[in-house]
């Protein structure tokens, strides 16, 4: 086969650099924005923060930045040097074209006075090495259990088998050591607290924890002999077998029981800075209620104004009043265009990116008012990322963009964007409904069926067709498994 060579046009729709990072700006919630401009300040010198601002009435010319454009780069041709033009990036009046802003009237109030708190404490990992100061250890043995508490993972498990252990701590510290050395500063490690540290699985947590209380009463011991035992029919709830293998009554299997779910069954999720179990929001939108008025506000916080560096346009104006220019200052000017350049482009960036959060959240509170009105789920009208495109005119993957990781802040609550898209589901009447109601009455079912004798998928999807929903079970099962809630067997309580 011989090679040969072709001309070929084509018809490609490419997005450019300066698209692409805007697309990516589009996502970033607002707790991640202020360390995203932080990284913008640190590579562009030409951008600062300031509290001056730009004129509103400012427009964008032809010769001027253009976000999507990716051609105001030099090329380093000599035409280049020769001809530069400085005239739109120097100002001799007393307004200043290069300042921009992007915050307006849209945003809440700043509180610049107001003093927020912070947490301060120490990680999860410090708390156990301070204890590792509690042991009588050389100074090898010191070293091998800093290894093995370096290897047990934010919820307190240790999931590095023994040998990897020994492994590690021959090729990275050169220490040989046997498994049995290792084995036995797990033991110790494994009497730090929180209690149940260090276990290698589910069930040595749980046996760790309930050892500690061995001789607070016989239901502890009970309860010991069942994790130990019978583990897996205590995972499945099959509480009949574990009642006749340990002959226990009915009193007697629900005591030991209530001793073994209130374990924490991830010991590390409580302490220092990997708690999970904790989680801080920062909403990206507040809705007000005035008086059955909507009110739409973008969160102030984290977001400083932005202003192309005086230094820089200085530095413009020196070149431009002076005589003498050699190629290296012409050189030093392009480099000052491209920052500034860069600068303005970002400016707008985030001035676009807010604009688009504003609009979409405008529209999805208009779309879902009775909601915002009332705060029940049963208001919420079913919304999927197509209407919110058609009333916005912007494409569906922006709308996703905006709706992923941000939140609105209410007076009912703080909730994902995502929470507002369902799709519908038509009853009997022939009614549109949004599938959140049909999961909210689900989750009441469950809530208020006897937990002793849980309700089936099957008699769930009677009592929805009762209420005039037209589903069927597998659809009630796939909507229970959203919710997080377990079959009836492992909702059934003694």
């Amino acid at each position: 086969m011989s090679l040969s060579q072709r001309l070929q046009h084509k018809l490609l729709q490419k997005l450019s650099p300066q698209q692409i990072q805007l697309m990516k700006l589009l996502q970033v919630p607002t707790a991640h924005l202020e360390e995203r401009i932080k990284e913008e300040l640190e590579e562009n010198p030409a951008l600062e923060t300031g509290e001056d601002g730009f004129d509103e009435n400012h427009e964008e010319t032809k010769d001027e930045f253009d976000p999507l454009d990716d051609d105001f780069e030099n090329d380093g041709s000599e035409n280049d040097y020769d001809n530069v033009d400085i005239s739109e990036y120097i100002n001799d009046g007393d307004d200043e074209p290069g300042d921009y802003k992007y915050r307006d009237d849209n945003y809440g109030d700043p509180e610049e006075n107001k003093v927020i708190p912070h947490r301060v404490e120490i990680s999860f990992y410090e708390t156990l090495k301070s204890q590792l100061l509690m042991l009588d250890l050389d100074e090898k043995q010191r070293k091998m259990a800093e290894q093995i508490i370096g290897s047990i993972d934010d919820d307190g498990y240790l999931r590095r088998d023994i040998t990897s252990i020994v492994d590690d701590l021959a090729f990275r510290q050169n220490i040989s050591c046997t498994e049995k050395e290792i084995k036995t500063l797990i033991d110790l490690i494994q009497q730090f607290d929180p209690p149940g540290v260090g276990a290698r699985d589910l069930q040595e947590c749980l046996l760790l924890q309930l050892k500690r209380k061995e001789l607070s009463g016989q239901e502890v011991s009970i309860a010991i002999e069942i994790i130990d035992k019978y583990f897996e029919e205590f995972t499945k709830k099959h509480y009949e077998k574990i009642q006749r293998a340990l002959n226990l009554d009915d009193n007697g299997i629900k005591e030991v029981i209530n001793q073994i779910i209130k374990l924490n069954p991830k010991p590390g999720g409580q302490v220092g800075e990997t708690n999970k179990l904790q989680s801080y929001v920062i909403p990206d939108f507040f809705v007000l209620n005035n008086n059955g008025k909507l009110e739409v506000t973008l969160n102030s916080k984290n977001a400083p104004d932005l202003r192309i560096s005086e230094g820089y346009r200085d530095m413009l104006k020196d070149y431009d009043r002076g005589s003498k220019k050699d190629k290296r200052q012409k050189e030093a000017v392009i480099f000052i265009k491209q920052k500034i350049d860069s600068a303005k482009w970002f400016i707008d960036a985030i001035k676009q990116r807010q604009h688009t959060l504003l609009s979409t959240m405008q529209t999805i509170v208009e779309y879902q008012k009775e909601f915002f009105l009332t705060g029940e789920d049963t208001d919420l009208r079913p919304m999927i990322l197509k209407d919110i495109a058609e009333k916005t005119f912007l494409d569906i993957s922006t709308i996703s963009r905006v709706a992923n990781s941000k939140f609105v802040q209410t007076e009912f609550g703080t909730y994902r964007l995502k929470f507002f898209f369902s799709e519908s589901l038509v009853t009997d009447s022939g009614e549109e409904v949004s599938t959140r109601e049909v999961k909210k009455i689900l989750s009441n079912q469950i809530e208020e069926e006897n937990k002793q004798h849980p309700l089936s998928d099957e008699r769930l999807t009677e009592l929805l067709q009762e209420k005039g929903y037209n589903i069927a079970r597998r659809t009630v099962a796939k909507y229970r498994e959203q919710l997080n809630i377990p079959v009836a067997r492992l909702r059934k309580e003694l």
